[in-house]
């Protein structure tokens, strides 16, 4: 059998380290049709593939897990696991550099918190590009380009808030201010 005759169409896979959101979100996956596993981390999110008898057709992954954990790990296990399984990828830290890595990594989508289920199924439709997206004239600001930098080293060091401002020359603590100050919640 192919890859396509084993997936299960209308599973869903979220990785979600907070409890509340990912019931929040399997709820209303349910409602939909959708059969919903959860995982917390990458380890679990492994023993559940292991576990299944065909891939999940969709799967939801939170960028920033638990810890220094990084979402990217899981999008790139997911992807070597089924490449065909549509990723999202959730995220309250969103920056380019890291939505560029997620889809270098095998995801198909990249969305900000707060999503809700319409939005995360709208992107789930939308796996090719669109080439008449309209064209901003705006410039980048300083404060922009700063948080874009400091994602960007995040992702370089899978998340690891010391090492990053060590990397950028700020003291932690700075830096985690920083990070709980843009934080979209």
């Amino acid at each position: 059998m192919t890859t396509d005759e084993n997936r299960q169409e209308r599973t869903l896979l979220i990785v979600e380290d907070d409890e509340a959101f990912a019931r929040t979100l399997s709820r209303s996956f349910g409602r939909r049709g959708y059969r919903v596993l959860l995982a917390d981390s990458l380890e679990t999110m492994k023993a559940l593939l292991e576990q299944e008898p065909a891939p999940p057709g969709y799967a939801v992954v939170d960028l920033k897990l638990k810890g220094d954990a990084s979402g990217l790990a899981c999008v790139e296990a997911l992807h070597e696991h089924d490449p065909d399984t549509l990723i999202v990828v959730l995220t309250g830290y969103a920056s380019i550099a890291t939505a560029v890595e997620a889809i270098k990594l095998g995801a198909s989508h990249y969305l900000a918190k707060p999503s809700n289920t319409d939005d995360i199924e709208a992107a789930f439709g939308r796996v090719s590009g669109d080439a008449d997206v309209e064209l901003t004239q705006r410039a980048t600001s300083i404060k922009t380009l700063e948080w874009e930098r400091i994602h960007e080293t995040l992702a370089e060091t899978g998340f690891n808030i010391s090492e990053t401002a060590r990397r950028l020359g700020m003291h932690r603590r700075t830096l985690a201010r920083k990070l709980e100050k843009q934080r979209v919640k």
